[in-house]
């Protein structure tokens, strides 16, 4: 019996030590690390959408498919923006005819002014003369005003040419610095940009998603028409109490576990921590200024850089995960 005694009594012994150590090993690890449920996969998402409207005239992926940068994704018919760069040609064309038009009607202008500066020159020497030989009696006093009123009107005639010059010279005379030439330009520019914008290319690797389009939809500027998940833009956003964030900084370690692989364990990295909590941002924040408030320890989202993973283990966006913050 005292053997039996002695046995138990050792075994309690024993097995409040294990639970002593067991309980200093819990918390000496709880204290190392952070960790929550509260997590979810996210990355970086473009939707995709049109930069012209138009009928989609081909579609070369398939819903879930990878792509490569460059791949081509879509085309939507290039024809009504061909014909708007013949037109826009056009236009360029006739304002560098306009151009030459003028140029020609300022090198007429200034034949006129100098035509008549000297007419109007010769039209003064000849009243000069005139005006001696009316004085020795050899002309008549009409023959005196006849030559005035020439050269007055010589005159008007030369203030007009001077006039008509000064309009012509008023109009840039460089192709390069007319309105018109630099606005047929610009139309020019703009066309050649929407024909390239028919043939849509994906802006980065990564795998399509939610896709609907079809050849025959019509589609507009601007319209999100179906997207693509970036590749190698899979993070973890951890949502962590508030009192759990001290000891919590970029550039820590973290185990993660992702429920869709049991037994899996995957690295990642602190990378950032929100500036706010996750209900500051909702379309609705909390109004905590009632009569009926009760304090709730709020969760901050943080950001967790994902380690590349193998093609084992494809990523989705919104699985849950579990991670663990290693604080040393």
């Amino acid at each position: 019996m005292e053997f039996v005694k002695s046995n138990k009594k050792i075994i309690a012994i024993a097995l409040a030590l294990i639970a002593l150590l067991g309980g200093y090993a819990f918390y000496h690890y709880a204290g190392l690390t952070r960790s929550t449920e509260n997590a979810y996969i996210n990355a970086d998402v473009v939707n995709v959408a049109a930069q012209v409207s138009g009928r989609v005239t081909a579609v070369y992926i398939k819903d879930n498919q990878q792509v490569r940068k460059g791949d081509a994704l879509f085309d939507i018919d290039p024809e009504p923006f061909a014909i708007a760069l013949q037109r826009a040609e056009a236009d360029l064309a006739q304002a560098r005819q306009n151009t030459r038009q003028d140029n020609a009607e300022v090198s007429v202008a200034r034949a006129q002014v100098a035509q008549m500066e000297s007419d109007l020159a010769n039209a003064r020497a000849s009243y000069a003369r005139d005006r001696e030989l009316v004085a020795q009696h050899f002309l008549s006093q009409q023959t005196l005003d006849d030559a005035k009123t020439r050269t007055q009107s010589l005159q008007a005639a030369l203030e007009q040419a001077r006039a008509k010059l000064t309009k012509a010279l008023a109009t840039p005379q460089k192709p390069e610095e007319r309105g018109d030439v630099l606005k047929a330009q610009a139309a020019i520019e703009q066309a050649k940009l929407d024909l390239e914008h028919t043939h849509v290319t994906a802006a980065q690797d990564g795998q399509i998603s939610n896709l609907s389009l079809t050849a025959g939809s019509l589609v507009g500027v601007g319209e999100p028409l179906f997207a693509l998940i970036a590749s190698n833009s899979f993070h973890i956003d951890a949502n962590f109490k508030e009192t759990e964030l001290p000891g919590i900084h970029p550039g820590q370690d973290v185990d993660i576990t992702i429920d869709m692989y049991p037994g899996q364990h995957f690295k990642g990295t602190v990378e950032s921590l929100s500036g706010g909590t996750g209900t500051a941002f909702s379309l609705l924040p909390a109004q905590n200024a009632t009569g009926n408030w009760v304090k709730i320890a709020q969760r901050v989202p943080v950001r967790i850089k994902l380690a590349p993973t193998d093609a084992e283990h494809p990523l989705r966006i919104g699985a849950t995960a579990t991670v663990s913050v290693q604080l040393q």
